[in-house]
């Protein structure tokens, strides 16, 4: 692991508000919902193997996640109550995913409305 790439000092899971709290040792912190970790998922299953391959997660909404286990000095592994529990969240992608939460949020949003599909049957986010 590149040494510029922050580690946590602190992860946090509050599985009541489906909440993952992460500090690390740049002083940075996020708060990053269960869906929103399903969602962009670093596993194959959900990035596919090649660009063009990523599948669009369905349905996400209510996803909380059931263990965290850690993984090496790098990463951990975030295991959903839905069974997906194959994505290895690196230190850089959970940073990564922070710093551009906003963007990446917006971005599944728009492509859930471009497929014509809902966050969950009973989104009233419409």
């Amino acid at each position: 692991m590149a040494k510029n790439i922050p580690t946590p000092t602190e992860i946090n899971l509050h599985q009541k508000s489906r909440l993952l709290e992460i500090t690390f040792d740049d002083g940075e912190h996020f708060e990053l919902t269960c869906e929103f970790l399903r969602v962009y998922s670093p596993s194959a299953e959900v990035r596919g193997h090649a660009p063009g391959d990523e599948v669009l997660q369905i349905g996400k909404a209510d996803v909380n996640i059931e263990k965290i286990d850690p993984v090496g000095t790098y990463a951990v592994v975030l295991r959903f109550d839905d069974g997906h529990d194959t994505g290895i969240y690196s230190w850089d992608w959970l940073y990564h995913i922070g710093k551009n939460h906003d963007k990446l949020w917006q971005t599944y949003l728009e492509q859930l409305e471009k497929a014509g599909q809902k966050r969950a049957p009973t989104d009233t986010n419409l």
